[in-house]
C-alpha cells in the first residue's frame, strides 16, 4: 500500500518570545487571546531552528523543521507577528553571499552556535519587510540625505553651546559623509560621549528632536542617540509597510506589525542594545546611501487580496516570498508551502476535501501547492512563496 498523503491543512502554533524590548501582553492583545503578564515580542510562525512552529496535536510532526526535514524541502521564509514597546537595536542583515561567507568563517573559528558573540547563526541572507498591525508603528530606517542630517546638527549645535558637535559635524560634511559620520559615532571615545552628551542637552525640550530625549531615556549615552539623528523616522499606519533589504539600517521604536523575512536569524548590531555589537562587521555589510522611500506598496492582484511584494524594488528582485493580505471572500493559488494566520475577524480555508478553520489567532500551514478558497472576514495573512489569485 503507498503512503497516504501528507495533510494539506496543519493548524500550527507556538510561544511568544519574552524579549525585554516586547510590549507587556503584546502578542496576546494583537490576537485576542490570553497574555502571559511578561514581555510578549515576537511570535515565530515558520521552520527556523531558533523557535519552530509547533503542530497542534503534534500530528504529522510535532514542529515545522521536522516536516522541512522529513520532506527534504526548506521553507524559505519566517512570518512573525512583532509587538515593539521599547526601541530595537540598531541593525542590518547580510547579503547571500555575505551571510554564507560569516557563517563559514565564524565554523571555521570554532565559534559556537549558541555563543552570544557569534554574528552569523546560519548561512542564509535575512530580507524582510514588516506591515504595520496599527496606527502608529514608529521605525528608523536608511540614512538621511547629508544636507538634511548637517541642518539638524547645526540647529542643535546652536543650542549647546559648545563645540563638542563639531568634530561629528567636520565627518559629515566631507566626501563620504555617511560613512564618515558613521564610523566616528561607532568608534567611540571621549569626544563621541561628549557630542552625545551635547545632542541630547541641546535636544531637551524641543518636540522636534523628542526621538533623541527618548533614546536618551532608554539607553543613556548611547552612541546610537546621535545615529538616529542620521536616519529616517518614518510612523506607519495601519496597512503600511516597510521594505528593509540587506544593508538597510534600520530599528523599529514601537508598535505592532506582521513581519515576513529570509528564515535566518543574522543580525548585525551597532548600538541601542545590550546585546553583542559588532561595529566592524556592521558597517561592512551596510550601504552607505541616501535612502528616499523604503514604502512597501501593496499590490492589488483580486477582489479582497493585496500582495506585499518586495520584488517591486530592485533590491528586492530575488526575494522568493510575499505576504497577501486577504479580507474577504477569494480563490488563491499557492504554488508552494504557505502559511495563514488571522488576526482580526475569522476565515475558513478549503481545497477539495480539504478545510481549516482560522478564528482570529489561529495559524494554518499549507503543506503543499493548492487552489485554495478562502470564506470570511477580517484581516488573514498568507505568507508564501508565489501566488496568483482569481
Amino acid at each position: 500500500m503507498s503512503a497516504s498523503p501528507e495533510p494539506l491543512f496543519v493548524p500550527i502554533g507556538n510561544v511568544p518570545r519574552d524579549y525585554a524590548w516586547g510590549r507587556v501582553d503584546g502578542v496576546a492583545g494583537v490576537l485576542g487571546t490570553a497574555g502571559t503578564g511578561g514581555p510578549e515580542a515576537e511570535l515565530w510562525l515558520g521552520a527556523h531552528p531558533g523557535s519552530p512552529a509547533r503542530t497542534v496535536g503534534g500530528e504529522p510532526w510535532a514542529t515545522l523543521l521536522d516536516w522541512e526535514q522529513a520532506s527534504g524541502s526548506r521553507l524559505p521564509f519566517l512570518l512573525k507577528i512583532l509587538v515593539s514597546g521599547a526601541p530595537l537595536s540598531l541593525q542590518a542583515h547580510p547579503t547571500p553571499a555575505q551571510a554564507e561567507a560569516g557563517f563559514a568563517d565564524e565554523n571555521s573559528r570554532g565559534i559556537p552556535l549558541t555563543a552570544a558573540h557569534r554574528n552569523y547563526k546560519d548561512p542564509y541572507a535575512k530580507p524582510e519587510f514588516i506591515v504595520a498591525l496599527e496606527d502608529g508603528f514608529d521605525a528608523l530606517c536608511g540614512f538621511r540625505h547629508p544636507a538634511a542630517i548637517l541642518a539638524d546638527v547645526d540647529a542643535l549645535a546652536a543650542r549647546a553651546g559648545s563645540d563638542a558637535l563639531a568634530p561629528w559635524r567636520e565627518e559629515l560634511a566631507g566626501p563620504d559623509g555617511l560613512r564618515a559620520g558613521f564610523s566616528w559615532l561607532l568608534a567611540g571615545g571621549t569626544g563621541v560621549e561628549l557630542a552625545v552628551a551635547a545632542l541630547v542637552a541641546a535636544a531637551s525640550g524641543d518636540e522636534r528632536f523628542e526621538l533623541i530625549t527618548r533614546l536618551a531615556e532608554a539607553y543613556p549615552g548611547d552612541a546610537g542617540i546621535a545615529v538616529a539623528l542620521m536616519l529616517n523616522h518614518v510612523t506607519l499606519a495601519a496597512g503600511e509597510a516597510l521594505w528593509l533589504p540587506a544593508g538597510n539600517i534600520h530599528a523599529y521604536l514601537g508598535g505592532a506589525g506582521v513581519e515576513l523575512m529570509g528564515a535566518s536569524d543574522n543580525v548585525l548590531r551597532g548600538g541601542l542594545t545590550p546585546k553583542h555589537i559588532d561595529t566592524a562587521e556592521l558597517q561592512r555589510v551596510l550601504t552607505f546611501a541616501a535612502s528616499d522611500d523604503d514604502h512597501l506598496v501593496p499590490v492589488e492582484i483580486a477582489e479582497n487580496v493585496r500582495s506585499y511584494r518586495p520584488r517591486i524594488h530592485a533590491s528586492g528582485a530575488d526575494v522568493p516570498f510575499e505576504l497577501l493580505a486577504v479580507t474577504g471572500a477569494a480563490t488563491i493559488a499557492l504554488a508552494g508551502p504557505s502559511i495563514a494566520i488571522t488576526t482580526d475577524g475569522s476565515f475558513a480555508l478549503s481545497a477539495g476535501d480539504a478545510t481549516a478553520e482560522a478564528p482570529r489567532a489561529a495559524s494554518v500551514f499549507v503543506s503543499r501547492a493548492a487552489d485554495v478558497q478562502v470564506t470570511g472576514s477580517g484581516r488573514l495573512w498568507i505568507a508564501t512563496a508565489e501566488s496568483a489569485a482569481g
